[in-house]
């Protein structure tokens, strides 16, 4: 028989570990929580071949469920961050996925709005796609210059579609809706490789409007 002080000993070591049991169960509940979150911005992410620049949330601007006729143009959106303590100029363009269903290209990628573009460098490389950026943008009135986009020591730079400064994807050489993407090529100054990505279109911030519901048999307003 164990004494009034092993007893009152054993319920509050049995108190103490319902206490961590209770403890670890909200902790293992939080953390679980918090895996399970999707991320807030969905898009490609990747890195240039030396790892001097990393792309980020690439993807095509969400028009509607229609998504984008051809011949249309689709904003971007990305976010580009040197590495390096050397600026960096990012050149991206497009070029056609031979033999691969549901990717389109673009007659040229652009940037449209904000102020106008100085005088690119030398070192900036020039496009490697089957077509360079047009001076004639397929929508009217929609001036776009080449996407040339530097980026200062250790910055960034990055793309919305409600920006002032947008980066436009002209002329789709298809119809692009969801679930499809768009054939992209970045070209780096700094020597690295060129890398082609294909950008998704990006997850709407609010669910598609449902079609009018149909009464159940029976039913009599």
């Amino acid at each position: 028989m164990r004494s009034l002080g092993t007893r009152r000993a054993a319920l509050g070591l049995g108190a103490a570990a319902l206490a961590t049991v209770a403890l670890a169960g909200c902790s293992a509940g939080q953390v679980a929580e918090t895996a399970l979150k999707n991320p807030s911005v969905y898009g490609v992410n990747s890195d240039s071949s030396d790892s001097s620049v990393f792309i980020r949330n690439l993807a095509v601007a969400y028009p509607g469920t229609a998504g984008y006729p051809a011949g249309a143009d689709a904003p971007l959106q990305v976010g580009l961050y040197n590495q390096t303590r050397q600026a960096i100029t990012v050149l991206v363009s497009s070029r056609p996925a031979t033999d691969v269903a549901g990717v389109v290209s673009a007659q040229a990628v652009g940037l449209s709005g904000g102020a106008a573009a100085s005088s690119a460098p030398s070192a900036t490389p020039e496009p490697s796609g089957s077509s360079t950026p047009s001076a004639e943008p397929s929508a009217p009135g929609a001036a776009t210059r080449p996407a040339r986009i530097e980026i200062a020591p250790l910055g960034s730079v990055t793309f919305l579609p409600e920006d002032a400064e947008k980066l436009v994807a002209t002329g789709l050489s298809g119809k692009l809706v969801p679930g499809q993407s768009l054939n992209l090529v970045f070209e780096f100054s700094n020597g690295a490789e060129p890398l082609v990505l294909r950008a998704p279109m990006a997850v709407p911030l609010s669910p598609a409007s449902r079609a009018p519901g149909i009464e159940p048999e029976g039913e009599e307003e």
